[in-house]
């Protein structure tokens, strides 16, 4: 049986920690903030029960915690990131994974995983390929519910030149007319505005976040440790897609914006009796885009660096696109601030924005 780990960390110290340990979780955030930097990983749960549509196939897998949190790992020296990391990763090792994922801020410390990759002896991919097919889809579904053409839409990607931003514009470039390109940098924005419009799509590329207004589709993916969308920043009846783990989009954007469609990139259902082991605050039988990515190769016995480094692959998104089909994965139901988005919610929020009924209809809203 092929065998894979899994890596997260906390980004709630309090709620995340209090799942594995409550006593712990009951410390003040800041002391866990501290001292996270000083646990030692830790293994979460065995998953089992993942098997394959296509070939029945079953694998098994660890989830497994570098205990930091993110502003931790931001506020520490890089050596001392990866020392953490690696020293996760060889706990994967030991308990006998062939293939392991990195989850949120453990992808996009340093150089994206090429670094911890390099200290271990079994491959590693950060997910995000699945990530980015599994959010434009997802986006792209959203628009459809609320009445929106993609082919007639204008697209934002807030993070636009980091590899999952970069990647997200590109494939959205398929489907949609126009971009607006969201980031710091200016130089390597206007990289990326030339690479989309090379495809045929007019792109404005600007350092400000309020360029979103004009967006009937946002999709979110920087590597910010707090909120930066807030509700002045969104069009009336956008669907804003959260990729980033911690949220970049605020939660007063669902609490005041009625008009406004809020949802979690990268969530999908996950083939077979599929038991994790532990609460990582999803429903049963769902998961990260980016923990889906690691079961798919291992289902296809790829063990390989798939999703490393700053720069991905298109062609990557959508072979592992077609590979978590062919197995079984699909997109879930939307998921908003913790909580399942039924079809009633969704029309509310259409008829607030004034939007003509929507396509796309899911099957089963996904609640908790």
């Amino acid at each position: 049986m092929n065998r894979f780990a899994f890596m997260i960390h906390p980004i709630d110290p309090r709620r995340d920690v209090g799942r594995k340990f409550p006593i712990l979780g009951k410390l003040p955030s800041g002391t866990i903030d501290y001292f996270s930097a000083f646990f030692p990983p830790v293994r979460l749960s065995h998953v089992t029960g993942v098997r394959s549509e296509a070939t029945g196939e079953e694998i098994e897998g660890w989830l497994i915690a570098c205990p930091m949190t993110p502003n931790r790992l931001m506020e520490v020296s890089l050596g001392r990131a990866y020392a953490k990391l690696v020293q996760t990763g060889r706990l994967a090792e030991r308990l006998g994974a062939d293939l392991l994922g990195l989850g949120a801020f453990t992808s996009v410390v340093g150089d994206a995983g090429i670094t911890v990759a390099s200290r271990l002896s079994i491959p590693v991919t950060t997910g995000n390929s699945y990530t980015v097919a599994v959010a434009v889809e997802a986006a792209l579904l959203g628009a459809r519910r609320l009445g929106h053409d993609p082919g007639q839409a204008t697209a934002a990607v807030v993070g636009a030149y980091g590899s999952t931003g970069r990647a997200c514009a590109h494939l959205l470039a398929r489907s949609v007319p126009r971009l607006i390109l969201v980031g710091r940098d200016r130089q390597r924005l206007a990289e990326v505005r030339h690479e989309v419009e090379a495809a045929g799509v007019q792109a404005v590329a600007s350092q400000q976040l309020d360029a979103i207004r004009e967006a009937d589709i946002v999709l979110t993916v920087t590597s910010a440790v707090e909120p930066i969308v807030e509700p002045e920043h969104v069009k009336r009846g956008a669907v804003v897609c959260d990729v980033a783990r911690p949220r970049n989009v605020s939660q007063q954007v669902a609490d005041q914006r009625r008009d406004v469609l809020v949802i979690e990139g990268g969530m999908v259902d996950v083939p077979g009796n599929v038991d994790f082991g532990f609460d990582f605050g999803l429903p049963a039988g769902k998961a990260y885009a980016c923990m889906a990515e690691t079961m798919i190769l291992t289902l296809e016995g790829r063990m390989e660096p798939y999703s490393l480094g700053r720069a991905l692959s298109l062609e990557k998104v959508e072979e592992i696109g077609r590979l978590g089909a062919r197995h079984g994965f699909r997109v879930s139901g939307f998921r908003s601030f913790e909580r399942g988005v039924t079809d009633a919610a969704i029309e509310a929020v259409r008829a607030a924005a004034g939007r003509p009924a929507g396509k796309g209809v899911m099957g089963s809203a996904v609640t908790r």
